[in-house]
Order: structure tokens, then C-alpha cells, then sequence
């Protein structure tokens, strides 16, 4: 009598988890690819590290006396949450400068010929950029530390402040890698990325409150703005003034949830077009 066991064949399960740990061992030998690139090149990274001092110190100093908040605290406590989005919104044209400058290169010609996940370039990218980004909203808090700015609300509330504003700029530099992937130089990129960059920043409540706007569509714009719904969640977390919140519209009432959903949101966009660039980039 012949007995027949069949044994289960898991040969196509490890076929994708080896290709998921394989995925993911592309994309952190990329992030440490970019990060020692950035070692290496120090002044690189100025728009992370002394920038956020000079604008933390610049705008507070300057507009501090000019902008009154009755009843509502002082300027710096205002003005801190718009500082960290202020400079996470400007140097995210870094990262449109950095993979342009990839393409123009060869670099990522040579990495087309390796055995590698393709999209691991632009997650190494974006982890990478993240992880500046982080570097640049503690410089922010420590500066705003140092100069009498304080937080009313538990370390844990803070934390989530900032984790808020992390997860923005991670989905704003997968907006920034398609505008590198869609011009043909760094210098290109980088005025796009400023002309995005700048307004975005700027038509927004991170240096003055929004009511005062004029003309009346320009107020609309910034309080829908994504920077300003972002900034208000982060001054509600902080437990700082955040005088947007009598302004009677979705976003403002419910920074937190309208800030979540902002990110979502561009990640749903940009991450598929970042990818649809990149193969056809790549393949001309």
C-alpha cells in the first residue's frame, strides 16, 4: 500500500517576503546612500540647520512687536508652530533639487542596471528627507526653547504636534520629487520648488493671524491653505494661541483631523504620479 503526503509548498509565500526584505534593504541602503551624500556635503544641509534659527529669530524679533494678540498670549508662543511649517514647507524643494540632480547625473542610470526594486530611489528619497525634516523641527523647538517659548500642554501632546507636522512634510517632499521629476535640471527644480514653496508658506496664519487678510478671497485661500490647517493643529497640540480656531469653517474647528486628511491626501496624489514619473523618466 502506497502512502502519498503532501506537503505544503510555501515556496511562493517566501518569494514575497523575500522580495518585501530585499524591497526594504534597497530602500536603506538608499536613505544611508543620501544621508552620508549629505555628511559629505555639509553646506547642503544649511537650509535645515541654520535657517530655521535665523527665521525662528528673525520673524519673532520682527514681527513680535507688530502683531498684537489680546487675550491671547504672546507672539513667540503664536509664532512658533508657523515656524516649524514655515521652513519644513521651504526646504522641501530640497528634495526636488536632490533627485534632479540624481537624473542629470547617471546615478540612477547605474542604478537601473542593479538587481533593486525601482521605486526604493524615491522611498530612500523620501525617508531620507523626512529625517531632515525631523532635524529641522527640533532646531525650531530648542531655538523657540531658548528665546522663552513654551509649550502648555504634555510632552505627549507636543510630541503629536510635531509627528503632525512630519507627516506633512513627508507627504509634501513625494509633491517636491515629482516636480523634480517632471523638470530637466536642478536649477529648474529648484525656482519651481521655491515659486510652489514660497506662496504656499506665505498666504497661510504661520506668521500672522488670517482674519486680518484682504482682499476677501485671499483670506478664503489661506484659511484652506494646508500649511495653515497643519500650523493651527500643531499650535492646539502645543496648547499655544491659535486664533484661526473662531474662524467658522471645517478645517479651522478640527485642525488635527483637517491636517491628517491634508496628508492623506497628497500622498494619494503624489505618491502614484511620483512612481508614473519615475518609469517614465527613466525608460526615455
Amino acid at each position: 500500500m502506497t502512502v502519498v503526503t503532501t506537503v505544503p509548498k510555501p515556496q511562493a509565500r517566501r518569494s514575497i517576503l523575500d522580495a518585501l526584505v530585499d524591497g526594504w534593504r534597497n530602500v536603506v541602503v538608499l536613505t544611508r546612500r543620501n544621508v552620508v551624500h549629505i555628511a559629505r556635503e555639509p553646506f547642503s544641509l544649511s537650509d535645515a540647520t541654520v535657517q530655521p534659527i535665523l527665521f525662528t529669530l528673525l520673524f519673532v524679533c520682527v514681527f513680535g512687536s507688530a502683531v498684537p494678540l489680546a487675550g491671547t498670549g504672546g507672539y513667540k508662543e503664536f509664532a512658533l508652530a508657523g515656524m516649524i511649517l514655515l521652513n519644513l514647507t521651504t526646504s522641501a524643494a530640497g528634495t526636488a533639487v536632490g533627485l534632479s540632480s540624481d537624473l542629470n547625473t547617471g546615478v540612477i542610470d547605474r542604478f537601473q542596471t542593479l538587481p533593486m526594486w525601482r521605486a526604493a530611489v524615491l522611498v530612500g528619497r523620501s525617508i531620507s528627507d523626512v529625517l531632515q525634516a525631523t532635524l529641522c523641527a527640533s532646531i525650531v523647538v530648542l531655538t523657540g526653547l531658548a528665546i522663552g517659548w513654551r509649550a502648555q500642554t504634555s510632552p505627549l501632546s507636543v510630541v503629536g504636534g510635531l509627528a503632525v507636522a512630519l507627516c506633512f512634510a513627508y507627504s509634501l517632499s513625494w509633491g517636491c520629487a515629482c516636480l523634480g521629476l517632471a523638470t530637466r535640471d536642478p536649477e529648474s527644480a529648484q525656482g519651481m520648488g521655491l515659486l510652489i514653496t514660497f506662496p504656499l508658506a506665505g498666504i497661510s496664519n504661520a506668521i500672522v493671524p488670517t482674519q486680518g487678510l484682504h482682499p476677501a478671497w485671499l483670506r478664503a485661500i489661506a484659511d484652506w491653505n494646508p500649511v495653515s490647517v497643519v500650523t493651527s493643529a500643531c499650535r492646539e497640540l502645543f496648547g499655544n494661541p491659535n486664533p484661526s480656531f473662531t474662524i467658522k469653517i471645517w478645517p479651522m474647528e478640527h485642525p488635527v483631523w483637517a491636517a491628517l486628511a491634508w496628508s492623506v491626501a497628497l500622498m494619494a496624489v503624489f505618491a502614484p504620479l511620483g512612481a508614473h514619473l519615475y518609469r517614465r523618466r527613466t525608460i526615455e
